[in-house]
C-alpha cells in the first residue's frame, strides 16, 4: 500500500538513497559539463594545475562548511581567516604598513558581482543627501555595475571606449561626472578584451571632483602585480594611485581559490562605513552585515585561506610567469593564422581575437574549436566593436599551447569551408524588427524549438553547435538580446517532477 502523503519529486525521493548512489548521480550529471581541469576551457574556471590543491581545498572546505559567518563572535576562526585574506589582498594591491595606503580595510564577499554591488551601495549610502545618485563607467566595465545600479536604483552613465585602444578617454570620463555622481569606476583589466584602463588619470579626475573611484580588479588584481614583478609594463592601477578609494579582487580567479570568494577593499575604515547594514527595530537579534548575505558558509572562505597559504607569494609569482608564457604562445598562434587578428596586444591574462575581412565566421569557428575540444567564449558585436573570441588563460593552459595552434588553423579552415551562418529570412527580419515587448511565450517557445534549445528534460538543453543561436543574438539590438536570453534561460530552468 502506497502512502499518499509521501513526497517524491526531483531530488526529494520517498525513501532516500545511498550515499554511493547519490555521488554516482552527480558524476553522471557532471559528464555533460565543460572540463574544469586540463587547460582546454578558456572561461568560467581558473585552474593552476597544482597537484594536491583540489584535495587540500576540499578538506579545508569540509572543516568549515557548517561555520556561519553571520556572527564573528560565535565563530572567530572565520573572522581570523577573513582578516588574513583581506590583508593578503591588500598587500598584493599596494596597501598595508609602509605604503601610501596603510589603513586599508576590507570584506570577503561571494564573488565579483557582490563586491561591485557593495562598492556602488557604499558610495550611494555615503551621500544620503543626493536624491538621484549616479555612477560613471566605461562601456567595457563589467555588466555587474549595470546589475548594481538596477538593484540599487542608481543611474548609470556609460562612456564609450575607443575602437582602437578599447579604453575610455579620461577626459570623457571626467566630463561625465555630475553633481549627482557618487562613484567613478574603471577596470584593471576589462574582462572582454583584457586591457587596463587609464586608472591614474581617471582617479585624478574623480578626486578633483570629490568623487570616489573604484577599480574593478576582480579579474586581474591578483595577476597584474605579479606580472609587473616579472618585468611586464603594467600601468599603475592599485592603491599606490592617488584617488583610488576602493578595489575589488576575486580570489576564485587568479588566486586560484574554489568558487566563490572575492575581496572588496577600501582605502580606510571611514570609506567603508556606509557598506554595513544594521537593523535592531524588531524583536529578534540585531542584524549587522558587512556584505549582502547574512548567513554565509565558512567553507569557501576556509578553502580560499588554504589556497593562499599553500601557494604563497613565490607560488603566485611562478604561476603568473607560466600564465604569461601561455598568453604569449596563444597570441602567436592567432597571429600565425590568416583571417584572424588580435583585438589588442595582450597585457594581462586574456587573448581576444576577431576575424579580418574575408575571414571565418567567428561563431562557426567557435563551434569548430569546441568540436576539437577547445571551449572558448564568443562575444557579440557591440557599438562598433566586432564580434570576438575571448580566451581566459590560466596556468593549466601552458602544457596545451603547442596543441592549440594546429587546431586553430584546422578550425579556421573548416569554418571557411562551411561558410558563414545564413539566418532564415524570417528570423533575420524578426531580429531586426522585433521589440522586447512584442515577445510572447508562444513566440519564444517557437524560436527556441527552431534553434534546438530547451529539449527533453534528460537531453541536452542546448544544441551541440551554437553558431545559429549566436548569429541570431548578434543580429538583435542589446535590449532584444537581453529579453531573448532571459526567456531562453527561463525555458531551461524548469522543475524536474
Amino acid at each position: 500500500m502506497i502512502d499518499e502523503n509521501r513526497v517524491e519529486a526531483g531530488a526529494l525521493s520517498a525513501t532516500g538513497v545511498s550515499a554511493e548512489h547519490v555521488l554516482a548521480e552527480i558524476r553522471r550529471l557532471r559528464d555533460a559539463d565543460r572540463p574544469t581541469h586540463g587547460g582546454r576551457l578558456f572561461a568560467y574556471v581558473y585552474d593552476p594545475a597544482v597537484p594536491g590543491l583540489d584535495e587540500l581545498t576540499a578538506a579545508a572546505h569540509r572543516e568549515s562548511a557548517h561555520v556561519n559567518g553571520l556572527d564573528p563572535t560565535a565563530f572567530p576562526s572565520l573572522l581570523a581567516m577573513e582578516n588574513a585574506l583581506v590583508a593578503a589582498a591588500g598587500r598584493v594591491l599596494g596597501a598595508g604598513p609602509g605604503t601610501t595606503a596603510p589603513d586599508v580595510v576590507g570584506s570577503v564577499t561571494s564573488g565579483g558581482t557582490e563586491s561591485l554591488i557593495l562598492a556602488v551601495k557604499t558610495a550611494r549610502d555615503a551621500h544620503p543627501e543626493i536624491a538621484e545618485p549616479r555612477i560613471v563607467v566605461p562601456s567595457s566595465a563589467h555588466a555587474a555595475f549595470a546589475k548594481a545600479t538596477h538593484y540599487l536604483r542608481v543611474a548609470l552613465d556609460v562612456v564609450p571606449v575607443s575602437p582602437e585602444t578599447l579604453r575610455p578617454d579620461p577626459a570623457a570620463m571626467a566630463a561625465a561626472i555630475r553633481p549627482e555622481t557618487v562613484l567613478v569606476a574603471c577596470s584593471a583589466p576589462s574582462y572582454a578584451h583584457g586591457v587596463v584602463d587609464p586608472v591614474a588619470q581617471i582617479a585624478a579626475a574623480a578626486a578633483e571632483a570629490g568623487v570616489r573611484c573604484h577599480v574593478d580588479a576582480c579579474f586581474g588584481g591578483w595577476t597584474l602585480p605579479y606580472l609587473r614583478r616579472l618585468g611586464e609594463p603594467v600601468p599603475a592601477f592599485d592603491f599606490a594611485v592617488p584617488g583610488v578609494t576602493s578595489i575589488s579582487v576575486d580570489l576564485h580567479k587568479y588566486a586560484y581559490a574554489p568558487k566563490g570568494v572575492s575581496v572588496l577593499l577600501h582605502r580606510d575604515a571611514t570609506l567603508r562605513a556606509a557598506q554595513y547594514f544594521a537593523y535592531a527595530d524588531w524583536p529578534g537579534y540585531t542584524m549587522i552585515n558587512p556584505v549582502i548575505a547574512s548567513t554565509r558558509s565558512g567553507g569557501p572562505i576556509a578553502a580560499a585561506y588554504a589556497t593562499v597559504r599553500h601557494l604563497g607569494d613565490d607560488g603566485y609569482l611562478r604561476l603568473a610567469g607560466v600564465t604569461r608564457d601561455a598568453v604569449a604562445g596563444l597570441a602567436d598562434a592567432v597571429r600565425a593564422v590568416d583571417g584572424l587578428r588580435l583585438m589588442a596586444e595582450p597585457e594581462s591574462t586574456v587573448v581576444c581575437f576577431t576575424a579580418t575581412e574575408g575571414g571565418p565566421d567567428l561563431f562557426v569557428l567557435v563551434d569548430e574549436l569546441t568540436a576539437r575540444g577547445w571551449h572558448t567564449q564568443p562575444q557579440l558585436s557591440y557599438a562598433g566593436l566586432p564580434a570576438s573570441v575571448h580566451l581566459t588563460v590560466t596556468a593549466a593552459v601552458a602544457p596545451r599551447v603547442a596543441e592549440f595552434g594546429p587546431d586553430l588553423t584546422d578550425a579556421v579552415a573548416a569554418a571557411q569551408a562551411a561558410g558563414p551562418v545564413r539566418l532564415p529570412a524570417e528570423l533575420a527580419a524578426l531580429a531586426g524588427a522585433l521589440t522586447p515587448d512584442a515577445l510572447t511565450p508562444e513566440l519564444v517557445a517557437g524560436l527556441a524549438a527552431g534553434l534546438g534549445m530547451g529539449g527533453e528534460p534528460d537531453g541536452a538543453p542546448l544544441p551541440e553547435r551554437m553558431a545559429v543561436v549566436n548569429t541570431l543574438l548578434d543580429a538583435a539590438p542589446p535590449e532584444l538580446r537581453e529579453r531573448l536570453l532571459v526567456e531562453f534561460v527561463g525555458l531551461l530552468q524548469r522543475p524536474t517532477w
